[in-house]
C-alpha cells in the first residue's frame, strides 16, 4: 500500500521510514520543497497535523500523512510544545533551541518531560485518523551524545540509562513517539485493509 509523506525534515523521513512495516511503500511527495508550506496556526500538534495533511492531500494522487511532533517540559506548561522546532526564533536551530531550554530551565528540579507525535493521515482533503505517540523522560542539564536530532541529546530515558543522542537508531526507534504514532497508524490500516 502506497502513502505519501508530507515532510522535508530528513530525520524525520529517515524514522518513518525506519517504523513503518514493510508491506507500505512510504514516498515522500513529489516536489514538496517547491510547495509554499501552510501557516502552522494551530495550538496543539493535532490541529498542525490536520491542517498540514488537508493542505497537502490536495496534491497527493493517494494516502498522504502529515506530522506535528514536538517535546513538553512539565515545568514551563508544556513548552515549547507546538512551537518546538521554532523555540529559539525563526532562524532556530538544534542547538538555539537546546541553548534556550536549558537556559530556562536553569536551577530547576523538575525536569519531567515527553516527547509528542501526531500523524494526520488524509485522502483528498478529508482526514480519515490521527494517531498519537508519546516517550516520557526527564530533561538534562547538559547535551549528551551526537545521534538523533532536535532535542535528542537532552531528552534522558531512564530504561536507557542515557539520552536519545547516546543511543543507537534502532533503540530510540524502539520506543520513540514518531514510532509509536506511525505504528498506530500502520496497524489502523492494515484493519481496514482486512475489511
Amino acid at each position: 500500500m502506497r502513502v505519501f509523506c508530507a515532510t522535508t525534515n530528513a530525520g524525520k523521513l529517515r524514522e518513518f521510514l525506519r517504523s513503518l512495516p514493510a508491506a507500505f511503500d512510504l514516498t515522500p511527495l513529489p516536489d514538496l520543497k517547491q510547495i509554499e508550506p501552510p501557516e502552522e496556526t494551530g495550538k496543539t500538534f493535532e490541529e498542525n497535523a490536520i491542517l498540514k495533511a488537508i493542505y497537502y492531500s490536495r496534491r497527493a494522487p493517494e494516502l498522504l500523512f502529515a506530522e506535528d511532533s514536538g517535546l513538553e517540559v512539565d515545568a514551563l506548561d508544556k513548552a515549547p510544545g507546538v512551537y518546538s522546532a521554532r523555540f529559539s526564533g525563526p532562524d532556530a536551530t538544534d542547538e538555539s533551541n537546546n541553548a534556550l531550554l536549558l537556559e530556562r530551565l536553569q536551577g530547576v528540579e523538575n525536569r519531567a518531560a515527553r516527547y509528542v507525535a501526531v500523524i494526520a493521515l488524509a485522502r483528498g482533503e478529508s482526514i480519515i485518523g490521527t494517531f498519537r505517540g508519546e516517550v516520557e523522560g526527564q530533561i538534562t542539564e547538559e547535551p549528551r551524545g551526537a545521534n538523533g536530532f532536535g532535542y535528542d541529546p537532552l531528552f534522558f530515558y531512564p530504561p536507557f540509562g542515557c539520552t536519545f543522542g547516546e543511543a543507537s537508531a534502532e533503540q530510540k526507534m524502539s520506543v520513540s513517539h514518531r514510532s509509536r504514532a506511525i505504528e498506530a497508524m500502520a496497524a489502523a490500516l492494515g484493519r481496514n485493509a482486512a475489511k
